[in-house]
């Protein structure tokens, strides 16, 4: 399902309403960059005391060419994230983590642990006690501490730039500074990448960032809106890559000319890679289960996409006899891959991924509640779209020069990468993820 599809809580501010509305009580002060005049923000109160923070001239840059695959970084249209990665350290065993999704995954990222530590397991969930499906974009979702506050609270300066109101929405006002992303598109929920590297750009000329974390989703909104399907050229998301591509140059030009780049690491990665199916590739699992007496009225389904989060809602003492049903009535559907109790071991997931996780195959898509609900051709959250690209570059000493790494690198990797490269010690617990430096 289209994440901007999916509704938030009852009475939840958009995010971008909910930060209006913060800036206009005096809790946030907005601070404009002069080279473009785009608007970043800050908590209010805290400019005055930058200068007194943590000097370093390390810097650390993540990249995430949201729904990016592996393989399209050498289809010959990616030269300059060619380039990055042939001239740093690269994983090409990357993958992303259960479930395929941009927003657990971005979480990951920044976090280092999985989805039963940091308790956003999907784009979408059933929330039991709003008793309805919402999209995790609010900041209070989000329960585990980030590199982004454990960062600032060392001294050091972090940024985020972000092109998805979702993303922008569950970080709130974890970075020191923030972009508000703007011009939004209708329906994709995203501002384009040419806004989103200018606002990158603008914010590391005016606050210089330790940490600056940032999503380009040209190439995953228009991987989902691409009607070609998969055995096209795939115009769009070529376009997509091309354009993004050039605008990663331009930012690699940029560190170079102003003397950054040397002290610099760039972590460039995707947080899940993109399946395509036509119309007759469709499961809704809705039905099925509708159809089972047992069931009937007493589930509820998150659509994801690639992955069906299908939840209890009857008694619990008939949960373990609800999961077996589910499961078993789930396998016997078309298009699907697997149905997982979810506390099966290896997925992590936490309660509020539901009773059952179920992925479809590879060219297949779920819509739920019926046939109707996901149009869109390219979905990921399953695992057909785990594997990514993963790699760093920067022109610190401590990125080994065109290397190629054996190792299995994951998006939980990326805090830990970066908390090592500024000498911080892991969260409490540790993490999940390990530094690939």
């Amino acid at each position: 399902m289209c994440e901007s599809d999916v509704p938030r809580p009852a009475g939840a501010d958009a995010p971008f309403a909910r930060g209006l509305g913060e800036i206009r009580a005096g809790r946030r002060t907005v601070l404009t960059a002069a080279a473009s005049g785009l608007a970043f923000s800050t908590v209010a109160g805290l400019q005055p005391a930058l200068a007194a923070r943590a000097s370093t001239r390390k810097r650390a840059y993540v990249l995430v060419v949201d729904g990016c695959r592996p393989e399209e970084i050498d289809s010959g249209l990616t030269p300059n994230l060619l380039a990055l990665r042939e001239g740093g350290l690269h994983h090409p065993r990357a993958t992303s983590m259960p479930v395929m999704e941009t927003i657990p995954n971005h979480t990951m990222m920044m976090t280092g642990v999985r989805p039963d530590r940091s308790g956003v397991p999907a784009n979408a969930v059933y929330d039991r006690e709003l008793g309805d499906v919402r999209t995790l974009d609010q900041p209070s979702d989000l329960r585990f501490p980030t590199i982004l506050e454990r960062l600032d609270k060392r001294g050091l300066s972090t940024g985020t730039v972000l092109s998805k109101e979702y993303l922008y929405g569950i970080f709130g006002e974890r970075a020191t500074h923030r972009w508000e992303p703007a011009p939004i598109v209708p329906i994709s929920g995203h501002a384009p990448d040419e806004f989103t590297m200018r606002a990158t750009l603008d914010m590391i000329e005016e606050f210089d960032p330790h940490l600056v974390f940032v999503n380009l989703g040209d190439v995953d909104r228009l991987g989902h809106s691409d009607l070609t399907g998969p055995t096209t050229l795939e115009a769009a998301r070529r376009l997509a890559l091309l354009n993004t591509d050039r605008l990663v140059g331009n930012f690699v030009a940029e560190l170079k000319s102003s003397g950054r780049w040397e002290h610099s690491i760039v972590v460039v990665l995707a947080d899940h890679s993109m399946d395509w199916s036509y119309p007759d590739r469709i499961v809704s699992l809705d039905g099925p289960l509708s159809d089972d007496p047992f069931l009937a009225g007493r589930f509820a389904i998150a659509d994801n996409g690639g992955a069906d989060l299908v939840y209890w809602t009857g008694p619990a003492a008939d949960r373990d006899k609800a999961v077996r049903r589910i499961r078993r009535i789930a396998s016997e559907v078309p298009g699907v891959l697997k149905a997982w109790d979810r506390r099966a071991g290896w997925l992590r997931l936490g309660p509020e991924s539901g009773d059952v996780v179920v992925f479809c195959e590879a060219g297949w898509r779920f819509s739920d509640p019926d046939v109707f609900s996901n149009p869109i051709p390219g979905n990921h959250g399953h695992p057909a779209t785990r594997a990514i690209p993963f790699f760093i570059g920067g022109g610190h000493p401590a990125v080994p020069a065109g290397r190629v790494s054996s190792r299995h690198a994951r998006t939980t990797d990326v805090a830990p990468t970066v908390g090592a490269f500024f000498g911080l010690k892991p969260p409490r617990g540790g993490y999940d993820g390990r530094a690939r430096l």
